[in-house]
């Protein structure tokens, strides 16, 4: 049961784990600022062109109410989010590919030979060309 819980412990504890929760958490809030965004301010606006107030879109079954104006501004609210994290992991790919590229590009596999100015391989210690020693 000991080496269990220092397992559990050892898993909770990882980064990958802390990174995601604070993720999460981080997410939870954002969620918090779009609906805000979408409710008090996008809702509005679209009210204002359509004379209608979304929140107050609902159609009645049988005594049942169907709010479908809701339903619209959480379609909105999906859309808002999924945009924003559409944009944020484009922008971090597009460093990560830029971040490779400089690594790729500040490793030389070549050198000049200083005697006849051929191209060797960087670990030579002959030039193939000219058979010169080189003391590099």
């Amino acid at each position: 049961m000991k080496s269990f819980i220092s397992e559990f412990k050892e898993f909770a504890l990882r980064g990958n784990v802390m990174d995601m929760a604070i993720g999460i958490i981080i997410g939870a809030a954002f969620t918090a600022i779009v609906t805000s965004l979408v409710d008090d301010i996008i809702s509005p606006l679209i009210g204002l062109f359509v004379k209608v107030d979304f929140n107050n879109l609902v159609a009645t079954v049988f005594n049942v109410d169907i709010k479908y104006g809701a339903f619209i501004m959480a379609v909105i609210n999906f859309l808002i989010v999924a945009l924003v994290l559409f944009c944020i992991i484009k922008a971090m790919n597009k460093a990560a590919s830029i971040t490779k590229k400089e690594e790729a590009e500040e490793e030389p596999t070549t050198k000049e030979c200083p005697f006849c100015l051929q191209e060797i391989p960087i670990k030579a210690t002959r030039c193939p060309h000219c058979t010169s020693e080189l003391n590099d």
